[in-house]
């Protein structure tokens, strides 16, 4: 409840007998006394209180509109987060009816807001009072610049909250307008949204790439542009292992700067194709968001399921044949599924070779795979190296008849004559 004092002055300042010509002057002077000499704990009621005798019947549009503009004025000036906050929502709510004549300063107040709930950590709240801004109002000019920059803002708030959805549909609204943004600072923080987000939808390989560009910008400062190559790093260590992760992986690895984060340990050895040791994995997973230490839908994590697949095709570089079991000690898992992340490696093209599944016996093609599926969704019986063997194994063995046939001309002339001449 406003304060008597408040109560008073507002009362004689929406009084009929007050000239019409002194109100603006009247209700400034109270502002700046509200602000002076409210007692904290009813500041946001005193403040409130203003508002709603500005938005009466006793002032038109017109003489409302700068009122209002002293009122965010001095709501940005409060001190205390939690008063800011009940000022603001309280002016929000009288605002709703006759949103459309204040347009700005709805906008203005709710900008105020964000900030106030962004540093309460309350990101959610932060995000949904700035959805409610008109950004395509014809009652005020609205740049794209200043569309963009707010729909940006939501999507980072909404990605602190790990709301992927949210945030997508805020980042897609924000793509149809970032052509026309020169500001290097909105096109670097779309950047960053965008390589959240497909980190966050276990696009890993998308993401690598994104936060390695991001890693270049030159407007960054160092220890952020450190962070971005670290982001790169983790998420490449987390997308399944194949050849187009080589890629990144090689990437990264002759990158300069790669020497000068923590994980450059187990990005060496993962671009070397060394086998991976529990320690290592365990040391890693430490430095990891709960996020990226999700489970999959078989109950492993993003994690183990990278390991085990990098590990399988480390294994490939080492043998050209494992058994089954075998495999399944080393992977430290069951014979079963060691066949199973193997065939299905070798479905999506991930990896080169064959099973045997009646001797159990996995056959490997030192080669690189292609990415892509194989025939009816069947690991081909004969690979690239395979087939490469038998051509050359086929010119070997004519080259050798044709050497014999030369040796047989030389020493023993008449015996080929006389068979030419039958």
């Amino acid at each position: 409840m406003a304060s008597s004092a408040t109560t008073a002055a507002l009362t004689g300042l929406e009084s009929s007998s007050t000239p019409q010509q002194n109100k603006p002057s009247g209700y400034n002077q109270l502002l700046q006394q509200i602000l002076s000499s409210s007692p904290s704990q009813r500041l946001s009621s005193d403040l409130a209180a203003f508002i709603d005798s500005v938005l009466g019947e006793s002032l038109g549009i017109v003489a409302a509109r700068p009122l209002l503009g002293s009122f965010v004025e001095a709501l940005k000036i409060v001190v205390n987060t939690e008063t800011k906050i009940e000022a603001g929502e309280h002016a929000l709510q009288a605002l709703q009816p006759r949103v459309v004549s204040f347009e700005e300063q709805d906008a203005s107040i709710r900008e105020i807001l964000a900030d106030a709930y962004q540093e309460q950590e309350d990101y959610a709240d932060a995000a949904k009072v700035l959805e409610g801004i008109q950004l395509n109002s014809s009652q005020r000019k609205i740049s794209d610049d200043e569309r963009v920059k707010t729909w940006i803002r939501i999507c980072r708030l909404y990605l602190e909250e790990d709301d992927t959805t949210s945030a997508e549909t805020y980042l897609n609204r924000a793509k149809t307008l970032l052509y026309k943004v020169e500001d290097k600072e909105v096109n670097l923080m779309f950047q960053l949204c965008q390589a959240r987000i497909l980190e966050a939808r276990r696009k890993f390989l998308e993401a690598s790439q994104a936060y390695h560009t991001f890693s270049f910008s030159a407007i960054l400062d160092e220890e952020e542009r450190t962070r971005a190559l670290s982001s790169a790093i983790i998420c490449a260590v987390l997308a399944p292992a194949g050849p187009q992760r080589s890629r990144m992986l090689a990437k990264l690895y002759k990158d300069e700067r790669a020497s000068q984060v923590e994980e450059y340990g187990i990005l060496e050895n993962m671009f070397l194709d060394r086998l991976l040791s529990p320690t290592e994995v365990s040391k890693f997973a430490d430095k990891l968001q709960p996020h990226q230490l999700a489970q999959t839908a078989d109950g492993s994590t993003v994690l183990a399921k990278a390991v085990i697949e990098h590990n399988l095709l480390g294994a490939s570089r080492l043998y050209d044949n494992i058994a089954t079991d075998e495999l399944g000690v080393l992977l430290d898992l069951s014979a079963g599924k060691a066949e199973e992340y193997a065939a299905r490696m070798l479905e999506q093209g991930r990896l080169t070779g064959r099973i045997d599944q009646i001797d159990g016996i996995i056959f490997f093609d030192r080669g690189e795979g292609s990415g892509e599926k194989t025939r009816a969704g069947q690991a081909d019986r004969v690979t690239g190296s395979d087939m490469k063997k038998w051509n050359s194994n086929v010119q070997g063995l004519a080259e050798e008849v044709e050497r014999v046939t030369s040796l047989l001309q030389s020493q023993y002339p008449e015996l080929i004559n006389v068979s030419h001449a039958y």
